[in-house]
Order: structure tokens, then sequence, then C-alpha cells
């Protein structure tokens, strides 16, 4: 048996287990939320029940404040685009399922309502246009090459650490301006931001404000610094529009980690996951050889079968009802993509990782609504550059170990992946 074929197996025996232990639960038992769930992939029959049985759900048995998980497409569709009925504002607990803890509640345009979230949003959007893509997409292209040519050959090695990271750090490098030579920071206060307390990322809550006190000093002396000389990154945009030139110490640390965090999450863990999904469907790896047109089909499919952000939050602004449930003013609301990205009554054979789907891009990994991911064309353009050069000079690139996941329920990313690429 091959080190793939081990792997795979390994993985069907811990669904097996998992589906076992998701349909002998109670469904009033459930808490999908829970990390462990995440960062062992077994989350899939969870949702799977919930779809069926219960896809507006209210889960009171978790160590955190009750909530109500959505879990089909369209019912996650209706809440993503009513946002005078679902808040993501920060003063009403923010976009992920646990409440921003005392002390972090920094305004972002992705936790405020209307009408700031628009202002502050239009602000950093002329970054993210076709033709300024183009340009970036000349700077892509050199670096993506760089990297891959570095790599090793018949030796394992960690592809998070070696490419997904260091392609992804390079780039909000370049959004910001920010020192080339520091830019390994940016990857962690992206990682310290969203850290749960048994992560392991951070050791205690001292550590975390420590860390992202450095943040907010480095990223204050900057925004000075462009203030008097601006120059064409995504500070020198804030502190030049009206919209943000006058936003607090809070508001701009806010709107910076939203940055950084998108800027690396989705990117960083979709690169490394298509790897690992074209190594779980080799059927699909040797389509994707004989045909490399289909990256253009593939990106968005790899965007959807790994869902980097697994939820957003909303809490409701007034009574509503949705799937049959009251949902009361002030209960806050999981909008789950995961699980709406493996809903079958919109998406076919919705577990099935299939690279040439005829509509690939009907997915909710982006959101929708006035909250959709503002940078979404920038990430799909470093995934379909990194694939082309991956093409032009590797025959394949196999997984040879286990991928370790990340302890979290937001965040749906990787530790490590350990390859190889043969000589």
């Amino acid at each position: 048996m091959t080190a793939q074929a081990a792997i795979r197996s390994d993985h069907a025996d811990l669904l097996r287990e998992a589906r076992l232990e998701a349909y002998a639960t109670p469904i009033e038992d459930f808490h999908p939320g829970a990390p462990r769930l995440f960062q062992n992939d077994t989350i899939w029959p969870w949702f799977e029940r919930l779809r069926k049985e219960a896809p507006v759900h209210y889960c009171t048995k978790a160590p955190i404040e009750p909530y109500w998980s959505v879990t089909r497409y369209h019912d996650i569709m209706h809440v993503d685009t009513n946002h005078a009925i679902f808040s993501s504002d920060v003063s009403n607990g923010g976009i992920m399922i646990r409440d921003v803890p005392p002390g972090y509640e920094w305004p972002s345009f992705i936790a405020m309502d209307e009408p700031v979230h628009g202002e502050q949003r239009k602000t950093v959007s002329p970054m993210f246009t076709p033709d300024h893509l183009d340009q970036m997409a000349v700077l892509i292209r050199e670096r993506s090459a760089k990297v891959l040519d570095s790599l090793p050959r018949n030796e394992t090695f960690n592809w998070v650490e070696k490419v997904s990271i260091e392609l992804t750090t390079q780039m909000l490098a370049t959004l910001f301006d920010f020192p080339f030579e520091e830019r390994r920071k940016l990857t962690r206060w992206s990682d310290v931001s969203t850290a749960l307390p048994k992560s392991g990322i951070v050791s205690s809550e001292e550590e975390r404000r420590r860390e992202l006190g450095e943040c907010a000093e480095t990223f204050g002396r900057m925004w000075k610094a462009r203030q008097a000389e601006p120059g064409r990154d995504l500070i020198s945009m804030m502190a030049h529009s009206e919209a943000t030139r006058h936003m607090t110490p809070d508001n701009l640390m806010g709107n910076l980690i939203l940055l950084i965090v998108g800027g690396n999450d989705t990117t960083r863990n979709t690169m490394t996951a298509s790897v690992l999904a074209l190594n779980e469907n080799p059927a699909e790896y040797q389509k994707l050889r004989d045909n490399p047109a289909l990256i253009e089909t593939m990106v968005p499919e790899v965007i959807r079968w790994q869902t980097p952000l697994a939820h957003m939050r909303r809490t409701a602004l007034v009574d509503t009802e949705l799937g049959g449930k009251t949902i009361k003013k002030g209960d806050r609301v999981v909008m789950w993509y995961v699980s709406g990205n493996r809903d079958g009554e919109v998406i076919e054979n919705p577990d099935a990782f299939i690279i040439d789907r005829k509509r690939p891009r009907i997915h909710l990994s982006f959101g929708f609504g006035i909250h959709r991911c503002v940078g979404m064309r920038l990430a799909e353009l470093q995934l379909r550059i990194v694939w082309q050069e991956i093409l032009k000079r590797f025959d394949r690139i196999e997984v040879v170990g286990e991928p370790k996941r990340v302890y979290s329920s937001f965040v749906r990313g990787y530790e490590s992946l350990p390859v190889r690429i043969p000589g």
C-alpha cells in the first residue's frame, strides 16, 4: 500500500467512527462548533445530520453561550444577505461563534453594519480591481517560480512552511508595503489573533496581548509615515481616505487584523488544501496533469472543498423566523459555510472533489451580500498562478504523511503537510 493510500484508509476509518458517534448522539446535544471536530476533520457526519434533521439548530450544550447553527445553503444565504436583520457589528459580539474577548473589541469593516461598513470597505477595494490584479500577476508569477525552484527533490518537507506561508506572506508584505525581511511577523500576528486557548499557538492571554501590542505599535509607526508620505499600499489608502483617515487606533487595528487574516488564512490554507485534495483524489490529479487548463475550474472547487473560514456569525437585531424556528433578538446565529458547501440540494455530489465541475463557483466560501470577501479575486489569482507554475515543473507532489490541522472551528487551516517531490 502506498503512503497516500494508507493515509486515505486511516481517514476513512476515522470518519466511520465519527459517523457512529454523530448518529448515536441526541441531536439536542450537538455542539457542531467543537474545535476538536475540525482539528480531526470529523465534522462531516455531524453537519450531514443537521442538514437532514435540524437545519436550523439551537445549541445549549456547549462551553460557550448558546447559538443557532444554520447549515443549509439557501438558509445561509438568507442570513448573509439580510444585514438589516442580522448584525455583524463587533458591539453585538462580532463575527465568530465566540464573543470577542474583552479588550479586543476592535471595529473592522467586516464587523460593522451599514453605513460605516460600506464607507470603510470602499477605501481598500481599489487594490483588488482587475487592472491592478493584472499588474500584480507578474510579481506573483515571479515569486511563485522562485519559491518552487528552491524546493528540495526526493526528500520530505513541510509544504505549509516552505510554500503556502512563504508565498502568502510575501503577498501580504507587498499589500502593506511591510518590511520584507520581517514579513513572517504578519503570519505570526494572523495566527495569534485567531488562536484559541488550547491551540498551542499562544501559551497565555498575556502573550497574546504582548504580541498584538507589538503589531499595533509597528503599524502605528507605519500609519504615521504613510500619512506624511503615501505609497500604493493598503495603509496609504486608509490613511488618505476621508472614510478612514480619522480612524481610532482600535478601528485601525481591527481593519489591519482583518486584512492580515483575510490575506493570510484563506489563500495559505487553500494552497495547502489543493495539494492534499489532489492526492486524496488521484484520478482528479491525473485529469489536471493531462489538461492544465482545468486549473480555471479546479481553483474554485478547492476553495469550496476546503472552505478556509468555516463560519461567520451574526447577531439577530429583531425577533425573526428561519426554517420554522423562532430566533430571538440578541441570539447569536452561526452560518456554517463549511456545511452549506456540502448541501446536496444545491451542489451535485457535494462530498466529491471534482476539478471540472460545470458551475464551480456556486460555493459559500467567500460569503454573500455586503460582506462578500473583498480580496477573493486576488486569492483565486494566486492559486491559479502557483498551480500553473507547479505543473510546468513537477509531474506530481506526493503527500507522505497526515496533515496537522489547526485547532479551530473558525479557521480551517493546516499547521503542516509533509510532502515529497520525486526527482
